[in-house]
């Protein structure tokens, strides 16, 4: 029975993983066009700076749309099941992706081509901002108890996965064709293989069988009536330290993803495929860090986890800016592995801790809740605010300190939750204890 256990976690923790690499793939390579080349064929009558925070403003739309997915798709899936709302994200973000292949642009269509665009990029918000959830607890649920960390952390792979496969796409077509063709239609051809990726998903996707804890609570007729209205009812507090431990590793992978492309190859001259191709390999470093510090977590804890990884980040701030703007690939690189660690410390074991901060019947609801806030609050809004502050400043220091401030935020929030490693995912209230009224940490491991 027992291997049988561990063979259905290994499936299904795969099945998280290649489904959100291919969400993400879809949701990421807009972010990169839009770095590269969006102000310039979607909002061409603008000043340049006003042109990037245009472009920069549509890539934020997605994130604000992801509340609302995650409000819609959690309270499906915490009363229908986790497997059915993984399939209609999975279909909402491969339509959106696939149109944006197609979509005519501004000297084509005129105003309706940003329209377009913007109404598209929403569509892509709402579906991925309901895939994360139902996969991180596919793949916890079905974890085994000591296990929940690391297999917890294989949809967190699908992150850097689809980011890395986009950026590898984006760096082979801009290596193969000129920058007039790259404008024309260079540009299109990652989001036209979508459609091939997600039938891939698809056929995946529908072989895993539903949650078991979820299933068991479906027998005992413990389902929410509204999931979200009574999960921010009974876990206000639970949901705000949520959110807010994630707000530093949420906005720097969109700094380092995003607006360090359109930084580096417009202030710092790096060549356009070579910062491509750096952040492909940074992604690729991601992978293993993950699934480490996830399974790390697994023997000394998640919060010692966050705590460290929010820390570091805060006090390496200043000196990443400062490798980065030497113009050295190789200090690039070198201080891009440093962040890359503090994040991956906090996101490898995020699905676990969030999914045992709640009871089974609010869980979707809790998790998708606290994340997508804080998708909007730290990563979708933050390539503009870097934007908007090296131009009034013409300092990446200012970057810096932005950083910090959101490790200080996302340190005090870790520091507020308890730790829930060795919590029963079946116990109904897992996370009635997940946050304490003491100033003092020190008790808790």
């Amino acid at each position: 029975m027992a291997s049988t256990t561990a063979s259905s976690s290994r499936r299904v923790a795969f099945a998280s993983l290649i489904g959100t690499t291919i969400e993400w793939y879809d949701f990421f390579i807009y972010g990169t066009a839009a770095a590269l080349l969006f102000d310039q064929l979607f909002f061409p009558t603008f000043d340049p700076v006003v042109g990037t925070l245009a472009a920069f403003a549509s890539f934020a739309i997605g994130f604000i749309a992801r509340p609302l997915g995650g409000v819609v798709f959690s309270h499906f899936g915490d009363k229908v099941g986790r497997k059915p709302m993984l399939i209609w994200s999975l279909t909402l973000m491969g339509t959106a992706t696939l149109l944006m292949g197609f979509l005519p642009t501004y000297d084509t269509i005129g105003a309706w081509a940003p329209l377009l665009l913007i109404a598209l990029r929403f569509a892509q918000g709402i579906g991925v901002g309901g895939e994360w959830g139902g996969a991180a607890l596919m793949a916890v649920e079905h974890a085994p108890g000591n296990r929940r960390g690391f297999y917890g952390a294989w949809p967190q792979v699908g992150v850097p996965a689809g980011l890395l496969l986009g950026n590898v796409t984006f760096s082979i077509i801009s290596a193969s064709v000129t920058d007039d063709q790259f404008a024309a239609w260079g540009w299109r051809i990652p989001f036209l293989l979508s459609a091939l990726l997600i039938m891939l998903g698809f056929v995946i996707r529908l072989k895993i069988s539903e949650s078991p804890v979820f299933e068991k609570t479906m027998q005992d007729k413990k389902k929410a009536r509204m999931p979200v209205l009574e999960a921010l009812r009974t876990h206000p507090k639970t949901i705000a330290l949520a959110t807010g431990t994630f707000l530093g590793t949420h906005a720097t992978f969109y700094i380092g993803s995003t607006w360090i492309v359109a930084y580096t190859t417009e202030s710092l001259n790096y060549d356009r495929t070579t910062i491509l191709n750096a952040n492909s390999f940074l992604s690729f470093v991601d992978i293993p860090l993950m699934l480490a510090f996830g399974l790390l977590s697994d023997h000394i804890g998640r919060r010692r986890m966050f705590l460290t990884g929010m820390g570091v980040l805060g006090l390496f701030a200043v000196p990443y800016f400062l490798l980065v703007d030497t113009g050295s690939i190789m200090l690039f690189l070198l201080g891009g592995m440093v962040v890359q660690a503090c994040r991956t410390s906090v996101y490898g074991p995020q699905s676990a801790y969030f999914s045992e901060l709640f009871s089974t019947r609010l869980r979707y609801s809790g998790i998708s809740v606290s994340y997508q806030l804080a998708s909007i609050l730290g990563g979708g809004i933050a390539p503009m605010i870097c934007t908007a502050l090296y131009a009034w400043t013409g300092s990446s220091l200012s970057i810096a300190a932005y950083v910090i401030a959101l490790a200080v935020i996302s340190f005090t929030s870790s520091y507020l939750l308890s730790e829930t490693y060795r919590k029963d995912l079946v116990d109904e209230q897992p996370g009635a204890s997940a946050t304490l009224t003491e100033g003092s940490g020190a008790a808790r491991t």
